[in-house]
């Protein structure tokens, strides 16, 4: 009777323990579900505030391209030539753009409408961000349970999918590489983390196929394949060499890297750029270290010693040799084999010094203070404490956690955009201490509450320790259990060499039952502790939505300010396009900075002469000097380039700081970078760049300032500049080769065009009329004699 009721006690616990991870798993799934729709939601505000709409200037590019491959096919986009673009060169678009975005929205359309859903193109375009924002945050969910747990997990989820520096590349509306390529970022350390702990092929092929999205997506892909080699020497170096290490590495570099050469705009830059030589010398040095695990399994300590020094020769002499090759084709190149992203990582210094037109882009600067502040909030407080509990204990996941923390930093802080890499890192850390911090604070009021007295110990064991000594009979109990558990698993085993893998190398995403014996702290201060938490928490939370309601809601293409009259709605841009788009010829071409050069394409369908790819320098020079130039020696630049109409922005009438007098001295730098006639020296005023009284004759007549300026004393009879906050040093001029046709509502927006050229062959004839007269009166004169000789 005794055995029979101890049958059914255990079945009726095993019932049980099966009922409530059944429940357990369905609360998880309903809470993933919850942060999939937070996440896409929390985005929406741009659309609900304004309109559906693409934002920034990239995305246009991004959206134009997605509307050819929905009407032309996946092959007319491979060899599509455009030549509305960098005009008279043009623009291979199927091998110069990473089409795993492009790929992703029209799949999605096609999807759609095959399901009789009929969404435009711009529709699926503008949610395809917050569609993948609830992604990533599901990817994360993922990468973090491998490191601590389910609970770690949802939290770090729930983080991401508020994190304000994500939001403000995945609004609804921006369009762009990004929106793609962080879920991909995620999910493939996620796939590699998962190989890691389970050593399964299945889960290698897929981290491959992962990373072969990612390259798709976004050149950041290089981040990945030199932050794995990193973590791969890491477990090296630290002993934690195993068959698991090995089968997650070695399938990524070589399926990864035929892969990656499949995608036109990477090609045999997969082998052949200095991005990518660490994995190649990590896969090197792993398979050396595979090889004399395997012979020290196989021979005796003696002839181990033999064999280990023969195999460091050879592995030695393959290293250098591998060495020497890539050096070789390395000093081969004039940047060393790098681009010039890669250096300005390396080097923040350099693109200032060497390249100026990475240097003129905003998003490349270094980040400030407050700018992190703004991107991560309270996060910054709780990573530290997340780095920690990485360390207690640490495993491959958790070491993998803090090396992506390390190294997301450094580059954030060389480049403001790289902030969108740092913010998963510091999610999932964040989550991690959130995470263990509710366990502490839970678990010690649990203990501490009022339980049955048969379970009460008696008077004489009544001592402070009594809670810690019912959590240590119970750690107890699961440690017995866990040591049969044990048992037969080594008994199942057969070779002594897997038992001492088993036990010296590699880490398991469990954490071991010696973590409960935790002290449990005092009902007060664990109640302090969590409503301090849910107040820090409330906090992150009402800045996220702020974040997303009013920071990064807005779109760039219309702008919107408050005054005490009420709100004001600058439409001016998409004025502009329109006026192009109906008041020229379709084969006209238009020249402006190459920030608007994606814009013009799309929405005006006019013929640019630069746009945002900044392939060219020397043609984008070309342009800077041209604005830098007097109005005589532009005109014939732009003549010259077939232009017959110029765009420039300019806020100096409502205060818009964006506009291209503020980017003026980057036109002269990069103009002065081909053209050496221009010197920046010439447009500054003791080191001070100005266009008030005090500006140099060079600034003040050269065609930028004309182009802006024309007109504007008119408005309020002073000049007065709001954006520059100064009186305008020229007021009244004329302009003899240009004409403005269209001023924008607030003066945004100006296009001028280019007046035609004078009738030279009258001024020839006029010229010979007048010499040949000369010559006549000559030689009448010569026939009579002087009075005075």
């Amino acid at each position: 009777m005794a055995e029979l009721e101890a049958g059914s006690i255990s079945m009726a616990a095993g019932g049980g323990g099966r009922l409530r991870n059944a429940l357990s798993g369905m609360l998880c799934a309903f809470a993933l579900l919850l942060i999939g729709v937070l996440a896409f939601s929390i985005r929406l505000f741009s659309v609900i505030k304004y309109e559906s709409v693409i934002h920034e200037f990239d995305p246009y590019f991004n959206y134009r391209v997605t509307q050819f491959l929905s009407k032309s096919g996946i092959y007319e986009f491979w060899n599509w030539f455009d030549d509305r673009t960098w005009y008279p060169l043009g623009r291979v678009i199927g091998g110069t753009v990473y089409p795993g975005l492009t790929l992703t929205a029209g799949t999605i359309w096609w999807l759609l409408n095959s399901l009789n859903i009929p969404l435009s193109v711009e529709t699926v375009c503008v949610f395809t961000a917050p569609i993948f924002s609830a992604n990533a945050s599901w990817a994360t969910y993922l990468l973090t349970k491998e490191a601590k747990g389910h609970g770690a997990g949802l939290m770090a989820a729930t983080i991401l999918a508020m994190v304000p520096s994500y939001i403000s590349r995945s609004v609804a509306g921006s369009y762009d590489n990004e929106a793609v390529a962080i879920f991909a970022l995620i999910f493939t350390f996620y796939l590699y983390v998962k190989t890691l702990n389970t050593g399964s092929l299945f889960y290698a092929t897929l981290n491959a196929l992962s990373y072969f999205y990612m390259v798709c997506s976004w050149g950041g892909y290089t981040f990945i394949i030199n932050l794995i080699p990193m973590h791969v020497l890491l477990c090296i170096v630290t002993g934690r060499y195993s068959s698991r290490l090995y089968v997650a590495y070695a399938p990524l570099v070589v399926l990864g890297t035929l892969l990656a050469a499949l995608v036109p705009v990477v090609g045999f830059n997969a082998v052949l750029t200095s991005e990518h030589f660490a994995s190649f010398l990590v896969f090197i040095i792993l398979h050396v270290v595979a090889l004399v695990y395997y012979i020290k399994g196989l021979l005796t300590p003696r002839l181990f010693k033999v064999a280990m020094t023969f195999v460091l020769t050879v592995g030695l002499a393959l290293c250098l040799a591998v060495v020497a090759i890539l050096a070789a084709l390395v000093a081969s190149s004039p940047t060393k084999g790098w681009s010039g992203r890669s250096l300005s990582l390396l080097d923040p210094t350099y693109a200032s010094k060497y390249i100026p037109i990475i240097a003129s882009v905003s998003e490349h600067q270094p980040p400030t203070w407050p700018s992190y502040f703004m991107a991560i909030n309270v996060l910054a407080f709780l990573v530290p404490a997340g780095i920690i509990s990485c360390f207690l204990p640490l495993s491959d996941a958790s070491s993998f956690s803090v090396l992506y923390l390390v190294t997301s930093v450094y580059f954030s802080g060389v480049m403001v955009r790289l902030m969108l890499v740092l913010a998963p890192a510091v999610c999932i850390l964040s989550g991690i201490a959130l995470s263990e911090a509710f366990n502490v604070l839970t678990r010690s009021m649990k203990f501490q509450r009022p339980i049955s007295d048969d379970t009460l110990p008696t008077a004489g064991d009544s001592t402070p320790g009594s809670s810690s000594t019912a959590t240590i009979t119970t750690s107890t109990k699961n440690a017995n259990i866990k040591k049969e558990k044990m048992g037969t698993i080594s008994k199942e085993r057969s070779s002594k060499k897997s038992r001492k893998e088993t036990e010296l190398v590699g880490s398991s995403p469990v954490r071991p039952e010696k973590e409960e014996k935790l002290c449990v702290l005092p009902s007060e201060a664990s109640a302090m502790g969590i409503l301090f938490l849910i107040m820090l928490c409330g906090l992150y939370v009402i800045h996220c939505v702020w974040a997303a309601a009013e920071a990064y809601s807005a779109p760039s293409i219309v702008l919107t300010s408050r005054s005490h009259d009420g709100l004001h709605v600058y439409d001016d841009f998409r004025e502009s396009y329109a006026w192009l788009r109906h008041n020229t010829e379709v084969d006209d071409k238009v020249a402006s900075w190459w920030d608007y050069g994606y814009q013009t394409t799309a929405m005006a369908n006019r013929t640019v002469i630069v746009d945002n790819n900044t392939w060219n320098n020397t043609h984008i020079a070309t342009v800077g000097t041209a604005m830098s130039s007097p109005e005589k020696g532009a005109w014939e630049i732009f003549n010259s380039l077939d232009v017959k109409y110029v765009l420039v922005v300019f806020g100096g009438l409502i205060g818009y700081p964006s506009d291209d007098i503020n980017k003026f001295l980057w036109m002269v730098r990069i103009g002065g970078g081909e053209f050496p006639h221009i010197k920046e020296q010439d447009y500054l005023r003791d080191g001070n760049y100005r266009v008030d009284a005090q500006g140099t004759p060079t600034m003040l007549n050269c065609l930028m300032y004309k182009l802006c300026y024309y007109r504007f004393a008119e408005t309020d009879g002073k000049g007065f500049d709001r954006a520059r906050r100064y009186e305008i040093g020229r007021k009244h001029f004329k302009l003899t080769h240009f004409e403005e046709v269209f001023t924008t509502q607030h003066w945004m927006v100006r296009i001028y065009k280019l007046k035609p050229q004078k009738n030279r062959v009258r001024g020839k004839l006029k010229l010979k009329l007048k010499s040949s007269s000369k010559t006549s009166l000559m030689r009448k004169g010569a026939g009579k004699k002087n009075p005075w000789q």
